[in-house]
């Protein structure tokens, strides 16, 4: 018991005892077994992190800062890919506590309104990102719509008029295109631009490869603009390739803003305005968020919200 005690940090043993176990833990290379201590609470001091693809670099960035987060908490992170597929999130969701996680972050791009029922299940969840659909769990968001409107406006002010979005379909979901579309309306409104729709460039899915080829079939059309609001600094990198490739200089012809501010962006040529949206306070916010719902055994209020701040960060592309 007095093993048990020095261990666990009890406040009644002598600091001699104390000191005595403690040279004998070092003396015998005595490690606890945190797995045993963790299952006897119940707990596997494991969570889960599910994102569309850890291989695109702000998911990369998210799960790197989620991780650090974790370990500051004592938490270990185990990662899976949902694919930005529906049934594959949903399934996360489901699967969690079998996996023997003790909760669950999830990034979601499939899910909808219709499956707010999805989220109850007996173990704590923070949704972390950008689709913002109610239910019983709590919500890391990005300033979605405020930042696209500042970064819109920062276009404006670069005396861009003809000003593109390249973003996904836009529908009746609410998720990162429409969210930050109408960010971009907003600040259109704001400068007393005109909201012209052959200005909306929408790619199949947010890649380098999709935005390169859909710009360059609308160039090869005769779209002219002279700014572009790339919803993701991924989309911005196949952006600035298809420019390059029209002869299209940048920032001389065309002023381009990314959002995300992943680390590739400060190395491009040129470097990438984007908008940075705190992933690390984002991250250690869903991750205290999560530990203290484990804590309490899934109880106290109902649901929190919290949106991250954000900051526009000027690189070359959008003169500097």
């Amino acid at each position: 018991m007095t093993v048990s005690n020095v261990i666990n940090g009890h406040p009644n043993v002598r600091p001699a005892t104390r000191d005595r176990v403690l040279e004998a833990m070092t003396r015998l290379d005595y490690r606890v077994n945190v797995a045993a201590r963790n299952l006897r609470k119940g707990r596997t001091g494991t969570i889960g992190l599910a994102v569309p693809e850890i291989n695109r670099p702000y998911y990369g960035r998210l799960a790197a800062s989620i991780i650090a987060a974790a370990d500051r908490h004592g938490l270990r992170v185990s990662i899976e890919q949902t694919g930005a597929r529906r049934e594959s999130e949903l399934a996360a969701l489901a699967l969690s506590r079998n996996r023997l996680y003790d909760g669950l972050i999830l990034s979601t791009v499939g899910m909808g309104p219709a499956d707010v029922q999805a989220l109850e299940v007996d173990h704590p969840v923070v949704i972390l990102g950008e689709r913002i659909f109610g239910g019983p769990v709590d919500h890391v968001a990005m300033p979605n719509e405020a930042a696209s409107e500042a970064a819109t406006r920062h276009l404006v002010e670069r005396g861009c008029r003809r000003i593109a979005i390249v973003c996904g379909r836009l529908g009746g979901e609410v998720d990162v295109s429409s969210l930050r579309h109408a960010g971009y309306l907003r600040a259109l409104t704001e400068a007393g631009l005109a909201a012209d729709p052959e200005l909306v460039v929408t790619v199949e899915s947010l890649t380098m490869q999709d935005a390169a080829r859909r710009l360059r079939e609308r160039l090869a059309d005769g779209l002219l603009l002279d700014g572009a609001f790339c919803v993701t600094d991924t989309v911005a990198m196949g952006v600035l390739r298809a420019l390059a490739d029209a002869g299209v200089r940048v920032p001389e012809q065309v002023r381009v803003i990314g959002f995300d501010n992943v680390d590739e962006s400060a190395y491009l040529v040129p470097s990438l305005s984007t908008v940075d949206p705190d992933h690390d306070l984002m991250a250690e916010r869903a991750v205290a968020l999560l530990a203290s719902r484990i804590d309490r055994a899934g109880s106290g209020p109902e649901r929190e919200e919290f949106a991250g701040p954000f900051r526009l960060v000027v690189r070359e592309s959008t003169g500097g």
